[in-house]
């Protein structure tokens, strides 16, 4: 048997926001946005080329959702967007806005830069030297 992780869900506080934030700022492709019966949509983004993980923007429903928005994984990166051009993309990154928490750094794994998304998740950009 063999599996993988297709989707982790991203909560959002609005899906047309976060969808310009990941297919402008980070590049993402929208590979689905499909209205559902209860009013919410299925929002999958995923960066270009990806083949597997995607993203599933899923719009907060509730207070403790919206609680949540911004801080899914307690103020710690929980997000890692491999790259195999990081002068470039943190460039384009930087270009359109995107917040950086640190000057990039040259690491013996790779370089690497921690961003934040629109609410405030914290990702890295990271390209590997293995």
């Amino acid at each position: 048997m063999s599996a993988h992780i297709a989707l982790t869900a991203l909560v959002v506080l609005d899906y047309d926001e976060a969808i310009d934030f990941y297919t402008r700022a980070l590049n993402f492709e929208l590979v689905e946005d499909t209205p559902r019966p209860d009013g919410s949509r299925w929002v999958v983004v995923r960066p270009r080329g990806a083949t597997e993980a995607a993203l599933l923007l899923a719009r907060a429903k509730n207070d403790e959702q919206r609680a949540r928005v911004g801080d899914q994984t307690g103020g710690r990166v929980g997000f890692f967007l491999h790259t195999d051009d990081f002068a470039t993309d943190h460039a384009r990154m930087t270009a359109a806005g995107v917040r950086f928490l640190e000057e990039p750094r040259h690491e013996p794994y790779g370089s690497v830069v921690v961003f934040e998304d629109l609410y405030g998740n914290r990702w890295d950009l990271l390209q590997s030297t293995r």
